[in-house]
């Protein structure tokens, strides 16, 4: 399956060109991610956010992008890094792709550690929520999010084409801009683009310490701002590929560079940089025992180093690749499938005396297995599996404080899921799954030991820990009449091994000793536990007038976990949260006015404290026009306009950075 390029009909490229009867006309997109064969219904609930919907829910980082969709909550680390939470799961259980690869970095590792992506760059993105560890391993055991840029070309360009992009405003003051060319003959494609951003100190509602905060001798904040949360971001990328009839073959260079501070340590800032360089063919049509074959491979050269009163802290590296393949086998009986191999090496190292993970080398490579069969005429059935193995090797390299690395870790995991879409009626249809998912620990899941400067905390892994296992099952009602589309479901993931960056209540100094003035200590540690949960949506079509097309966006979603070996509630699980969105379209016009209420969040760990509950109010406009041979689409985007003190339960930093007060932006796209 391939995308389409930036200006063929893709959601925005459809209102811009056509106009109001084109998005009449518009068919519902269909996802790619986790979906080798194509089918047009997923047993997984999946969510894909294009055109206007991603133009005006862009934010600096991706976890801030997706924060509001169902299921989906933020990492938030202030407006230089956050990373997605899919119902209550996070770090290396949330596997990110980019174009269906993964580019290593490090923000699986802290919360500090942005992930190198500016989301104005992507045409796409898709969110696979549940386990998807079938074709993209065990860090995907809480689900997915794929990027698409087209950065290199899937199919066949014919001329010059391009987009463009300028963006002012919000709570942090930012200053953006992005561009993309994409030029071709129909047979040779090329793609160039570059992007660059830059942010004040956020606004907030009063101070950023909570009464829940720690004391601390440091001088309060400045009221109304966020201390050391300004920063910048640039990127950019050329990319090619030769097309013809049956496929594609084409490589992709990729650079991304940034500079943020971090709210936790008001003199500490981080610097990062990274490389990328992908490779991607598909042959389509083929005779013999497979019709296509598709390879995706990536390599990454990343860099990401912790500056504190302007010294260099501790320098992170990771260096290495990722190669998979896919090959799709003639129908065999009922049966229509893909199997493929994925290879992944990570070279990772932290330099300087406040390192808090050793040197460390990690060599993965599975074999996956997915099959359909269309058991009736309403009844559609998956079937599949992964073997995956892993080794993790550290080096202490003589620091006494990595002592106990010394010894390799092998790890052989294995997966096994199942999927059923029942059409009930025209209208109603069920969707469900089971599967059953191991993940191997990471590096620093076994052997961090020391204080984060960035985060301010002190981070201890267990080299004794076992794989994380869990059966996990979904159960949706879906239901599309033509004014009502929309889906109400629930999820139940039971684990006999989950490891979890749990807090010990202990406050240590920087060499690890008991000491009241300290930092507080995390312990990834190997516990049973449940999440569960329900995720509910619907659009419905209120009606057309002279006065134009109205329509309502209700969704909901609310995730429960349990530490099942303590009774206890595990930590950094959004509440229960409740979105409204009244839409309106007249002609060239567009605007929307949305509520979000969350809950308190009360129900958390002895040694932790709770979250107020909050609702917010948010607006946006936009207007499209043409101008020569140009399409225009301006817009203004208003958030939390009551200025509410929101503080996310997700967030690690939830006492001492709130999200944004009042924001107010305004933006210009073009296409041409």
């Amino acid at each position: 399956m391939s995308l389409s390029p930036l200006w063929r009909l893709t959601p925005l490229a459809a209102a811009l060109l056509i106009g109001s009867q084109a998005r009449a006309l518009e068919l519902p997109p269909q996802v790619i991610t986790a979906n080798p064969l194509g089918s047009e219904q997923l047993a997984a609930p999946t969510t894909v956010l294009d055109g206007d919907e991603l133009t005006l829910q862009q934010k600096g980082s991706l976890g801030e992008t997706l924060n509001k969709q169902p299921g989906v909550s933020s990492s938030y680390f202030g407006p230089g890094a956050s990373r997605p939470i899919i119902r209550g799961l996070d770090g290396d259980r949330i596997r990110l792709l980019r174009n269906g690869v993964g580019a290593l970095d490090a923000s699986s590792l802290s919360y500090d550690h942005a992930v190198p992506l500016d989301p104005v760059n992507v045409d796409r993105i898709e969110i696979v929520r549940g386990p998807a560890a079938l074709l993209y391993g065990g860090s995907a055991i809480g689900g997915v999010v794929n990027t698409f840029d087209n950065r290199i070309p899937t199919e066949a360009i014919e001329g010059i084409h391009g987009a463009g992009e300028l963006r002012y405003g919000g709570a942090d003051t930012t200053r953006s801009s992005a561009g993309k060319l994409e030029a071709g003959n129909g047979t040779f494609a090329l793609h160039l683009d570059a992007n660059a951003r830059e942010f004040n100190d956020l606004k907030i509602p009063g101070q950023a310490r909570s009464r829940h905060a720690p004391p601390t001798d440091d001088a309060p904040g400045k009221n109304g701002r966020l201390g050391n949360s300004d920063g910048r971001q640039d990127g950019g990328a050329v990319g090619g590929s030769y097309t013809w009839d049956d496929g594609y073959a084409g490589l992709s260079y990729s650079s991304y560079d940034a500079n943020y501070g971090s709210p936790a340590e008001q003199d500490v800032r981080i610097r990062m940089k990274q490389d990328h360089y992908a490779f991607a063919s598909e042959i389509r049509n083929l005779q013999g025992p497979f019709t296509s074959v598709k390879v995706d491979a990536g390599y990454t050269d990343y860099e990401h180093r912790e500056i504190e009163g302007g010294e260099t802290g501790t320098i992170f590296k990771n260096k290495g690749y990722e190669a998979r393949v896919e090959a799709r086998h003639q129908r065999i009986g009922p049966f229509d499938g893909v199997v493929g191999a994925q290879v992944t090496r990570n070279e990772f190292s932290a330099l300087g005396e406040e390192a808090f993970v050793p040197q460390t080398d990690t060599n993965a490579g599975a074999l996956f297995i997915l099959e359909e069969m269309q058991a009736t005429e309403r009844l559609k059935l998956s079937l599949g599996g992964r073997l995956e193995h892993t080794r993790v090797d550290p080096d202490a390299k003589g620091n006494a404080r990595f002592a106990g690395a010394d010894n390799s870790n092998d790890f052989t995991a294995g997966s096994l899921s199942s999927g059923a879409v029942y059409s009930l009626t025209p209208i109603w249809s069920l969707a469900a799954t089971l599967g059953y998912t191991e993940r191997a620990p990471t590096f620093y899941e076994l052997y961090a030991n020391g204080a984060h400067v960035a985060t301010g905390t002190y981070e201890l892994g267990d080299a004794n820990l076992k794989k994380e296992k869990a059966v996990s099952s979904d159960l949706a009602l879906r239901f599309d009449n033509g004014t009502h589309k929309g889906s109400f479901g629930v999820f139940y993931s039971h684990f006999s091994n989950y490891i979890g960056l749990l807090g010990t209540g202990r406050t240590l100094n920087d060499e690890g000793e008991e000491d009241a003035a300290g930092i507080p200590e995390y312990e990834y540690s190997g516990v049973r536990a449940r999440f569960a949960g329900f995720e509910a949506q619907d659009h419905w079509k209120l009606g057309e007038s002279a006065y134009g097309k109205f329509a309502l966006e209700l969704s909901g979603d609310y995730t429960r976990a349990t530490n099942l070996d303590t009774g206890e509630a595990l930590p950094r699980i959004a509440p229960l949260r409740l979105n409204s969105g009244l839409l309106w379209e007249l002609d060239r016009w567009q605007a929307r006015i949305d509520v979000e209420h969350a809950a308190g969040q009360g129900r958390v760990p002895d040694n932790e404290s709770g979250t107020d509950g909050y609702t917010t109010l948010g607006a946006s406009a936009g207007y499209r026009f043409n101008m020569g041979g140009s399409q225009w689409l301006a817009f203004v985007n208003g958030e939390n306009l009551t200025n509410q003190t929101v503080r996310y339960a997700s967030s690690i930093l939830r006492d001492i950075a709130p999200a944004p007060g009042r924001s107010v932006q305004f933006g210009v796209r073009t296409t041409f």
